[in-house]
């Protein structure tokens, strides 16, 4: 069964959170999934203020911006959540915006090297090991967690390009694709997760989390194609516009291509950020299997 979930942008403000999380656990939406972009709102804090509002909504990540955190914070943090919230927690790392790391003086010479390190050391932590490493980027001197999570801690990660999407099946517990994938960039997806997988022994499920770029109600077709201009995407066959079944219909096209969670993204300038949680939960889930 494909999970279905939405997005909380942080274009909108931070107090607008526990509104649109209370509707969306009203409405039985399975997954809100929030962003830690520079520089609107925190991954984390946000996360943490929605788990606590709601009593069963999974609450997701994605992504948490590596160069901007050390993997001890993130691994403190996770371990946090996934103690007070168990099973509800979601959580994704990933190289983050390139300009936006520059702007901090974080950028890191070679992505992938640091996602890589902080994926093994990440996920180490949060299995309870004690941990020393001397890499590139990531350098850790016999830490281990006081309070690691009680049951497994699974962490996803982001990936653009095709070397990133090979390293989350090889060191990730899952990936998240964004919305300029279409249902062909899933299968490729796919393809470079199994190769990483393969290459690193790695066997059992590997979720697939796929955002999509979703608007409905008057001027959706407009506000689409506005986001995706926006997007860079502009006269690309991307997300849907219009009523449930036209939306439903890309998440089938989604899910058959391999994604395992379809999240739809509403517009930056959606008028009804509740109304489109309630619509995603009331009106799509029912046209999904």
């Amino acid at each position: 069964m494909t999970t279905l979930g939405a997005v909380f942008r942080p274009q909108l403000p931070p107090e607008r959170l526990r509104g649109l999380a209370l509707a969306a656990e009203d409405a039985g939406l399975e997954e809100l999934w929030l962003w830690e972009d520079c520089f609107l709102a925190s991954g984390i804090a946000t996360a943490s203020a929605a788990l606590a509002w709601t009593r069963e909504l999974r609450v997701g990540v994605g992504l948490l911006p590596v160069p901007l955190r050390n993997v001890a914070l993130t691994a403190m943090e996770a371990a946090t959540l996934h103690r007070l919230f168990p099973g509800r927690a979601l959580l994704g790392v990933g190289h983050g915006v390139q300009d936006w790391m520059g702007q901090v003086g974080a950028r890191a010479e070679s992505p992938v090297t640091l996602l890589r390190e902080y994926l093994q050391a990440l996920r180490a932590l949060l299995r309870g090991e004690t941990v020393t490493t001397d890499g590139r980027y990531v350098r850790l001197d016999r830490v281990a967690l006081d309070w690691p999570p009680t049951a497994p801690a699974p962490v996803y990660a982001g990936a653009v390009g095709p070397r990133s999407v090979r390293l989350t099946g090889e060191a990730a517990d899952g990936t998240v694709l964004d919305a300029g994938v279409s249902a062909d960039g899933v299968r490729r997806a796919r393809e470079l997760i199994e190769e990483g997988r393969a290459a690193a022994g790695r066997t059992g499920p590997h979720p697939v989390v796929v955002y999509v770029h979703a608007a409905t109600g008057p001027g959706a077709d407009a506000r689409l194609a506005a986001e995706l201009k926006r997007s860079g995407a502009a006269g690309r066959a991307l997300g849907a516009a219009g009523g449930a079944e036209r939306v439903a219909a890309e998440v089938r096209r989604l899910a058959e291509a391999g994604a395992d969670t379809v999240v739809l993204q509403p517009t930056a300038d959606e008028p009804d950020p509740e109304g489109f949680v309630r619509f995603v939960a009331e009106r799509v889930r029912p046209l999904v299997p």
